[in-house]
């Protein structure tokens, strides 16, 4: 049985060719533009991680979560009275997680799956090129491995199970993510 990543590999690819990607790597972004993007992410993970919190989810693991985090930065970056924009990939991602992961500990595995192990893989690069503490992309606890483990074993369970509905979440999210990248 193929794995989760092999099976999104493709998605993944093509999240990291937007040029977002590329300026995010750059280590040229400006701070603006980067906090509009911490904005738009702790809106993304705020929701997504009450969710898995109501599931249960990081019960044995409260050190993964991202979004306090990502709030902390984005203040730290932001210095403007007027909130930044919101995306329209983040307003849907934001409205479809509240109307569809609730009770559904397979799609919620996924999502976070998708967006917290690109965190403890390539967000380690990112956190070196971009603006600010960069506490998102900090892990305290357990090593960024023991954490990666965690996370393929809960994904793994349920694949076995749930393949069809771990698939299409993890799919709809590295899509969601995308178009997050097109739009800034």
């Amino acid at each position: 049985m193929k794995t989760l990543k092999e099976l999104t590999w493709e998605h993944h690819k093509e999240a990291e060719r937007q040029h977002f990607v590329k300026v995010l790597m750059s280590g040229k972004i400006l701070e603006e533009v980067y906090a509009v993007y911490l904005y738009n992410q702790h809106q993304a993970y705020n929701i997504l991680e009450a969710v898995a919190m109501a599931d249960g989810f990081f019960d044995d693991m409260p050190q993964l979560r991202r979004a306090p985090e990502i709030l902390k930065d984005f203040n730290e970056l932001w210095t403007w009275k007027h909130k930044p924009w919101l995306c329209e990939s983040t307003k849907k991602y934001v409205e479809y997680v509240h109307k569809n992961l609730m009770d559904n500990p397979e799609k919620i595995a996924a999502h976070i799956y998708v967006r917290h192990m690109g965190d403890l893989s390539g967000g380690q690069m990112i956190r070196k090129k971009t603006p600010g503490p960069n506490r998102y992309y900090k892990f305290a606890g357990l090593q960024q491995q023991e954490y990666k483990t965690i996370i393929k074993e809960k994904v793994e369970a349920y694949m076995n199970v749930y393949q069809i509905n771990v698939l299409a979440e993890a799919r709809f999210c590295f899509e969601s993510a995308t178009q997050l990248f097109k739009e800034m």
